[in-house]
């Protein structure tokens, strides 16, 4: 499982929000030059997190962005999940479209699942206030 540019700056943002969660609608060109992401790949990202309903957006001079809860309420797993879709380590895993004819009889099947799991417990155990505590802490 390879968490593309998209995922990665998504997480970035959210942080970013959560770390400057004034009450205040934040400009994206703030969170760009502090996260060092342009503005064109913000504004491909920031419709996928207003969708999802993890940030909330004002027009206007005053506009910008905020999130739509309390940092706590976010794991990095929901974040992810927005840009990512699914999170699981293959595609013969997840059902939908992906699915394998052989599943049922693939050895490694098991294997897979338990992986998927572990990955899904650990980014959801990770919220966004864990991340932007200021002492550095590994979550395992």
């Amino acid at each position: 499982m390879r968490i593309s540019t998209k995922g990665r700056y998504a997480l970035r943002i959210m942080v970013d929000l959560a770390e400057h969660n004034s009450g205040e609608f934040i400009r994206l060109k703030d969170i760009s030059k502090r996260q060092k992401i342009t503005l064109k790949y913000m504004e491909q990202i920031m419709p996928m997190l207003t969708r999802a309903g993890y940030v909330k957006s004002c027009r206007g001079n005053n506009g910008g962005y905020m999130l739509a809860g309390r940092p706590e309420d976010y794991s990095a797993g929901d974040i992810l999940r927005v840009t990512e879709g699914s999170l699981e380590p293959v595609p013969c895993i997840g059902g939908g479209a992906g699915r394998c004819e052989r599943q049922e009889e693939c050895t490694a099947n098991a294997f897979w699942e338990g992986l998927g799991r572990v990955i899904a417990e650990y980014v959801d155990s990770v919220s966004l206030s864990d991340l932007i505590k200021t002492e550095v802490e590994y979550y395992i």
